[in-house]
């Protein structure tokens, strides 16, 4: 077989449901120059017996067959198997519309400092009883451009794994997925940033990303707030140090128990909290573990301190993001949002 100029690497696992639509959408795609690395990852279902009858109505489809291992044992068997110059993600109950391949692809061919791309994403799930990951989605279609993802790899996972699709060099130089008590997927998008991978998005839907009960990021423990939180603060630390004018102390705001919970991560890493911030007359004036609460208004002046805005809470980003600009503050200079 000719060699392909894009894989797409697809971990599959019990996956008989709804396998069948993801690969679907794959063999609608505008463009033909690709193959699908499936990895049967020990599925005790009909996910072999699907893959297999696809295989032989397409020879762009390969399977692999493992023992269970888990989806980044999967997903790295499916990468050192693919052979095509662009390596794409697609997940086995997510479905690609039909231009997504030949659009990623080509911002790739025409952008050679971009090494990974994504899309903005269709939420396929019910917005009323999975608000919370629509919500999620809305936000990461609003995170475009390199400075925006870059800016905002500490709120959350910005560029969603099951969209990308990335120059076969980054994982030569960078790595694969890494198996932590972490999630995977985003531990590698940090790591690559990092390392100074350029990412950017296609402005356009290219995926329809389902929500199913079974989904990984909702059972399994390393995609849960805690495990976002233990990796993020590893690299959140690592770029104060080399961003921060003024590492290692930085100026918290909120005061909340869990805003304390997270942003004491940072500890562990060697940076030291000036203070924190608070809009609540009941926690001004207090102090906690020797820091103290301070009233917003009185944050120091641009240049000055340095913030890390930890306020989940939805509205909060961006009060107080809008609160620092007219402060005089500027993104990535004097704050970096974290929650």
């Amino acid at each position: 077989m000719p060699t392909p100029k894009i894989s797409v690497t697809m971990p599959c696992y019990n996956c008989g449901e709804t396998v069948h639509k993801a690969l679907d959408s794959l063999l609608g795609q505008t463009c033909g120059d690709f193959e699908v690395v499936a990895v049967n990852d020990g599925s005790f279902d009909n996910t072999a017996g699907i893959l297999a009858e696809y295989a032989r109505r397409d020879s762009r489809i390969r399977i692999l067959s493992i023992e269970h291992g888990g989806v980044v044992a999967a997903a790295n068997a499916a990468i050192k198997a693919a052979r095509g110059r662009y390596i794409a993600r697609m997940d086995a109950d997510d479905e690609s519309l039909p231009g997504r391949l030949e659009a990623q692809s080509r911002l790739l061919d025409d952008s050679p400092d971009i090494g990974l791309v994504g899309c903005r994403i269709r939420f396929g799930g019910c917005r009323e009883s999975c608000a919370g990951y629509a919500h999620y989605v809305d936000w990461t279609n609003t995170v475009v451009s390199h400075e925006a993802i870059s800016l905002n790899r500490f709120v959350e996972f910005p560029v969603p794994n099951p969209s990308i699709m990335y120059r076969r060099e980054c994982v030569n130089e960078h790595g694969m997925y890494r198996d932590g008590d972490f999630p995977e997927d985003y531990e590698l998008l940090l790591r690559w940033l990092e390392a100074g991978v350029r990412m950017e998005k296609v402005d356009e839907e290219l995926l329809v990303w389902n929500d199913p009960p079974t989904r990984l990021s909702r059972n399994h423990p390393r995609y849960d707030v805690d495990a976002f939180y233990r990796i993020k603060s590893v690299y959140l630390a690592r770029w104060l140090a080399r961003n921060n004018p003024l590492h290692p102390v930085v100026h918290i705001l909120g005061s909340g128990r869990i805003t304390r919970k997270r942003a004491d991560l940072l500890l562990a890493h060697g940076v030291k909290f000036a203070a924190y911030y608070d809009i609540d007359p009941r926690k001004i004036g207090h102090v906690v573990n020797g820091v103290s609460v301070v009233d917003r208004n009185d944050i120091p002046g641009a240049g000055e301190a340095f913030c890390l805005p930890y306020v989940g809470s939805r509205g909060a980003r961006e009060d107080i993001t809008d609160f620092l600009r007219g402060r005089g503050y500027e993104l990535g200079r004097d704050f970096i949002p974290v929650a």
